[in-house]
């Protein structure tokens, strides 16, 4: 399958305040976050899009991920269920701390519900924040990947938040025919034909 990537960035801080969530949803921080629990977000929200470069990955790779120093989560909750997820990762440059938004997205159940814009609003305020509370230097840069894998929508939030696209790449992967889904993405069994 032809895959188009496009890499964002934001080179200073937006100045609108990210909008509030409704009051049955709330946003909470994870400056550190079990394996575990990060593959079953990426899998809850990625199952739907073909979110499967990490689905193989061993226990000791999400460790040695989660470890990078400055690594934050982000995680949109309603009703107790996670809804969707920020995931950044710092990493250090010449020209201070690069941000990058490793993963985001919403779970199925929060789909249309006007959380998406709002989800990286505050995502993206974290990522320009972060040194308030990790040991970084300043952020210059803040920055994503996004696909054709990803969900139609992506791409268009991206550039709505503020985001300008600074490169396109085109590669061919070998996937499913179709996308997982949740359940399967997350550690359940495929139904059986």
């Amino acid at each position: 399958m032809k895959v188009t990537t496009t890499t964002l960035e934001m080179l200073e801080q937006p100045r609108d305040e990210p909008r509030a969530f409704p009051d049955d949803v709330r946003l909470d921080r994870a400056g550190s976050i079990s394996p575990e629990y990060a593959r079953f977000l990426y899998g809850l929200v990625g199952g739907p899009w073909f979110w499967t470069e990490r689905l193989d990955w061993t226990r000791r790779q999400w460790v040695d991920e989660l470890a990078e120093p400055g690594t934050e989560f982000w995680i949109l909750y309603g009703d107790g269920n996670p809804l969707g997820y920020v995931h950044l990762q710092p990493k250090p440059s010449d020209k201070g701390t690069e941000v990058e938004i490793r993963y985001f997205g919403l779970a199925e159940a929060a789909q249309g519900r006007g959380l998406g814009g709002r989800l990286l609003e505050h995502g993206v305020l974290a990522a320009w924040t972060l040194p308030e509370h990790a040991q970084l230097a300043p952020v210059s840069r803040v920055w994503v990947h996004t696909c054709t894998l990803d969900g139609p929508l992506a791409l268009a939030n991206y550039q709505a938040r503020g985001f300008v696209i600074t490169g396109t790449e085109e590669t061919f992967e070998d996937l499913p025919d179709r996308p997982l889904g949740s359940w399967v993405s997350t550690g359940g069994r495929a139904a059986q034909p």
